[in-house]
């Protein structure tokens, strides 16, 4: 039986960027689109060029390898042509493979939000449409509030599908936009589109109102749509969109879909799913969801009682899939078994190649677990895991000890008479048996204590010129005077444009950035070695 191909789009750098306290950098795009790379999705979907500066920015050079990068925008204006529309043809001048253009299928909506008639919505979706794919897009249009749309006036909402698919639209994605409609309705209104539009260029993208994201958008893809969008996380605007982190497995491991549907994540993706989820969790700054389905800390967790016994026996009698297949692990005991099968596929992903039988293993796996149990989390630090990992089952060299640092804060008067606050840092280093001592002043103590620490590394500095701090986050792991903090720092290398992240943990917040420091300009040094 031949499987129909179902395509992924992720918006989690548009969409989910309408989140509440979400604000993607520029370089915090490129990290998440590097983890959407890992995780197999078949478009990401970078944002809005030209509505901010950082997707401006973001769209000035293609960011993925293998997705389709696609750019957002709205369709032309009424009452002009698409060649004269400034914002259609910035879209169409970025460096995106396909272009995803929303427009009103509800004609209340056109007719309060645009101002305009029917008449010329439908023009704009069939100019808009036809500019994208003469300017070698893939085109899409993405038909918002069209569930709300069809229920009013369907032959208007049909009438805007129709007209994208006539004029080349590769895809028409229906949207429920305002997240009300419910499952039972998706799949009605899906069969009766697929009268006009084939389901083989029909997408859903729904969004979390009522708790029925991912189970609506499921219902559009048993109706018979192939292109399912959604978010790292359910992401997105009030109560988010539907998560891909549930969809996938849900479409990759259930009989129902996985028997007749292929997507592009092989077993291997799969299996890294909540590494990529928690790794996501942390460029966010917030802690993983617990309970999440598939790759949260308690979704494959069982209390002692029947339920455990049960479980001792066989899995299956309390897992509705094996953990190991979306990375997670069963936490009735200590499995150090599933522990090690987690341990080797993450050696595996930063390279490093070891025999599962190497009892060097049970030692870096207890030295994992004791470190977490400190605050410490290596999904979104690959850097400090790899240093951590060759100094177990390798070697490290011993480029540089730390002697000492000391960080000096102070509020005074400047020469002009101005309240100011000064850091400054002195940082004594070892190198090949000799003392340097280095002092800078910074704009804050973290950063005072990176200018220092890269200061004078002596034969080594000619390694670390084009390294820089570029992001830093900070998060109580407790709460108190006496709290634990994890610091994560994003570090980038200007001459091979590689980008790493190094974490320490301490309940002095200075220490902890010292740690994660340090790691950096190790981590640079050593890779320096091997190139």
């Amino acid at each position: 039986m031949t499987k129909d191909r179902l395509y992924l789009f992720d918006t989690t750098l548009r969409d989910g960027a309408q989140t509440s306290g979400v604000d993607f950098s520029v370089n915090e795009k490129i990290v998440i689109a590097e983890l959407l790379e890992r995780l197999g999705v078949d478009y990401v979907e970078g944002g809005y060029p030209g509505a901010n500066p950082a997707d401006t920015e973001f769209f000035s050079q293609k960011r993925t390898k293998n997705a389709a990068f696609t750019a957002f925008g709205m369709t032309k204006r009424a009452g002009r042509s698409a060649s004269n529309d400034p914002g259609l043809q910035q879209i169409l001048a970025s460096q995106s493979d396909a272009c995803c253009f929303v427009a009103k299928a509800w004609d209340y909506h056109v007719d309060v939000a645009l101002g305009c008639t029917n008449e010329e919505n439908l023009e704009a979706i069939e100019d808009t449409v036809k500019a994208a794919v003469m300017a070698g897009k893939e085109a899409m249009i993405d038909c918002e509030h069209f569930f709300d749309g069809y229920k009013a006036n369907p032959d208007y909402a049909l009438a805007c599908a129709r007209t994208a698919y006539q004029a080349g639209a590769r895809w028409v994605v229906l949207c429920d936009t305002n997240g009300g409609t419910l499952p039972d309705e998706i799949h009605s209104i899906v069969t009766k589109v697929q009268e006009i539009v084939p389901g083989s260029h029909l997408g859903i993208h729904t969004h979390d109102d009522t708790g029925h994201a991912v189970a609506n958008s499921l219902a559009a893809v048993d109706a018979g749509v192939r292109q399912v969008q959604g978010t790292l996380n359910g992401l997105g605007e009030r109560c988010g969109n539907a998560n891909l982190i549930t969809l996938i497995p849900t479409l990759k491991l259930k009989s129902q879909f996985a028997d007749r549907l292929e997507i592009g994540v092989s077993e291997d993706q799969l299996q890294d799913i909540t590494g990529i989820s928690h790794a996501f969790d942390e460029i966010l700054n917030r802690s993983p969801n617990r309970h999440a389905p598939y790759v949260g800390e308690t979704a494959f967790a069982t209390k002692a009682g029947i339920h455990a016994s049960a479980i001792l026996k066989d899995p299956q009698t309390y897992e509705h899939v094996a953990p190991e297949t979306v990375g997670n692990q069963r936490r009735v005991l200590v499995s150090d078994q599933a522990g090690k099968s987690n341990l080797l596929g993450e050696l595996a992903r930063v390279g490093i190649t070891v025999d599962k039988a190497d009892p060097r293993l049970d030692r870096l796996l207890s030295k994992v677990k004791e470190r977490e149990a400190l605050g410490y989390a290596y999904e979104a630090a690959d850097a400090s895991f790899e240093l951590l990992a060759l100094r177990e089952l390798g070697e490290v060299p011993d480029f540089f000890q730390v002697d000492s640092f000391k960080v000096m804060v102070e509020r005074r008067f400047n020469a002009i008479g101005d309240l100011i606050t000064v850091s400054e840092a002195v940082v004594k280093v070892n190198v090949d048996g000799e003392t340097r001592m280095s002092v800078a002043e910074g704009n804050g103590p973290v950063n005072a204590l990176d200018m220092a620490l890269r200061k004078d590394l002596g034969k080594y500095q000619a390694a670390i010129e084009g390294l820089e701090l570029i992001d830093y986050k900070v998060r109580i792991l407790n709460g108190g005077t006496d709290a634990v903090t994890r610091v994560l720092i994003e570090s980038h290398d200007a001459r091979t444009q590689r980008r790493w992240f190094t974490i320490g943990v301490s309940s002095n917040i200075v220490d902890a950035s010292f740690q994660a420091l340090v790691d950096s300009i190790t981590f640079a040094l050593l890779k320096a070695q091997e190139s």
